[in-house]
């Protein structure tokens, strides 16, 4: 995983962690602290997923070896096969995940590591400072909708692509990828067509 796609993550939880009223205010420390929370977070989320992939792989061991007892019966070794490949897919994205954030306290002091830890404060800073005029910026390309009827998962995710597209000089294409990623992993399947279809609009704007 790149810096900055953590760096990103870490923003969308950190996020999460402040109480939405229309109107952030917080200051610098408490922006750290925040940013502490949300790491501690994002690794019970990667053993939370280290926890399924092992329940999903056993899984797998079941079916292959309830396919193996049964003789003379045509067998889903193709469909176990293809279960177990995204079971090892899966663990292999947590475990790269997982590798990074538990080595982040001790690195995050080091001149190559302190670059996360700016660029989270640096989104979260952009969004608590320009909330109103993001918030009505993305309105705008809602089309009827209202970005506060949006889960706030989903509007923190639009948040952060917009920054990213008008603040952080991210190629457009890049953005809308690291925001589609972030739907994909914490949004559900409405809020992943809904964020794609408004991100679309953004580009617009």
């Amino acid at each position: 995983m790149h810096n900055r796609s953590l760096a990103r993550e870490l923003s969308l939880i950190s996020l999460g962690l402040i109480t939405d009223k229309g109107d952030f205010k917080l200051n610098k420390i408490q922006i750290e602290e925040i940013f502490e929370s949300a790491l501690d977070s994002l690794i019970n989320h990667c053993r939370e997923e280290l926890d399924d992939c092992e329940s999903e792989l056993e899984k797998a061991s079941q079916n292959i070896l309830d396919s193996e007892l049964q003789e003379g019966v045509d067998s889903s070794y193709a469909n176990v096969r293809e279960e177990l490949k995204k079971s090892l897919k899966k663990i292999e994205t947590v475990m790269n995940t997982l590798s990074i954030t538990l080595e982040f306290p001790k690195l995050i002091v080091s001149s190559r590591q302190i670059d996360i830890r700016e660029d989270v404060n640096e989104r979260i800073a952009t969004i608590i400072n320009n909330l109103k005029s993001i918030d009505s910026d993305i309105d705008q390309a809602m089309e009827g909708w209202r970005l506060k009827r949006l889960p706030r998962l989903d509007r923190d995710i639009l948040r952060l692509a917009y920054v990213d597209i008008n603040f952080l000089s991210t190629p457009l294409a890049v953005a809308c990828d690291e925001a589609v990623n972030l739907a994909n992993k914490y949004s559900d399947l409405q809020g992943r067509k809904f964020i794609n279809g408004v991100l679309r609009r953004l580009q617009t704007i």
